[in-house]
């Protein structure tokens, strides 16, 4: 097996189980623990995995985290009338993906359609929310469960995707700069986000001003993939302006 055949099978097991173990990964490779250790740090150095006591994880372990919680006191005001301007994107379809994170799940506890919507999400908060809502069918993407964000990745819920289309696709970000194209932080969720991207008719971006010149360590789309941009009045306008030309619709909520 080659160097680049031993790293792709690492971030394989990485997108699957969030995390390699040096000793499994020698036995089931045939090379000693020393060339995985040489291979791990190979990756991390290319940032695409972070190397632990006796492995790699696909998160940072000495980064912490906020809980779910806490993150939604984070310009409250401001997420809340995101979701606000999201529900009027909402009328001409009968199906969405709504992703993970606490912008995206203000659209849920605002969603209250009038006629029949199905709603598909990896976010078990999202599900709880909607699940008793009249006129919603609920679609659980199903895989490893985050505990950040209470939201399934993975091989499972990738698999869910091939068989579906959707008409939009509401997402939260943790980065929006518009040469590097939208990010977010968490790299078992990348590949997922990717999926639902890709199966998407239109794809709207929920992200306040905070989130503006940042970039995530996992790239999930350049601008072009993006159709909506909906975000606040704090945004600076010189993002926006570029956004626009790239021929993303900027929509700030009030």
């Amino acid at each position: 097996m080659t160097i680049t055949e031993r790293h792709q099978l690492i971030l394989q097991k990485l997108q699957d189980n969030g995390r390699v173990d040096i000793q499994e990964l020698s036995d089931e490779l045939q090379v000693s623990g020393v060339t995985i250790r040489k291979d791990l740090k190979l990756l991390e150095e290319k940032n695409l995995l972070f190397r632990t006591k006796g492995g790699g994880s696909i998160s940072n372990p000495y980064a912490v985290e906020r809980t779910i919680n806490e993150k939604e006191y984070i310009n409250s005001d401001q997420k809340k009338k995101i979701a606000r301007a999201a529900l009027s994107l909402i009328d001409q379809t009968d199906s969405i993906i709504i992703g993970s994170g606490t912008t995206v799940f203000e659209l849920a506890r605002v969603l209250h359609p009038t006629k029949h919507l199905t709603v598909i999400t990896p976010a078990l908060r999202v599900a709880l929310e909607l699940c008793n809502r009249p006129n919603v069918d609920i679609l659980q993407m199903g895989g490893l469960i985050h505990h950040s964000s209470a939201s399934a990745a993975g091989a499972f819920g990738e698999k869910l995707l091939e068989e579906i289309s959707c008409g939009l696709l509401f997402i939260g970000v943790d980065g929006i700069d518009p040469d590097f194209g939208l990010s977010i932080t968490n790299l078992a969720e990348a590949s997922l986000v990717k999926k639902m991207i890709h199966v998407a008719q239109q794809v709207v971006v929920m992200a306040d001003h905070t989130k503006f010149g940042r970039r995530g360590i996992g790239r999930i789309c350049g601008t072009e993939q993006v159709d909506f941009v909906i975000t606040d009045s704090g945004a600076p306008l010189d993002s926006v302006k570029q956004l626009e030309e790239k021929g993303v619709k900027v929509v700030m909520a009030q």
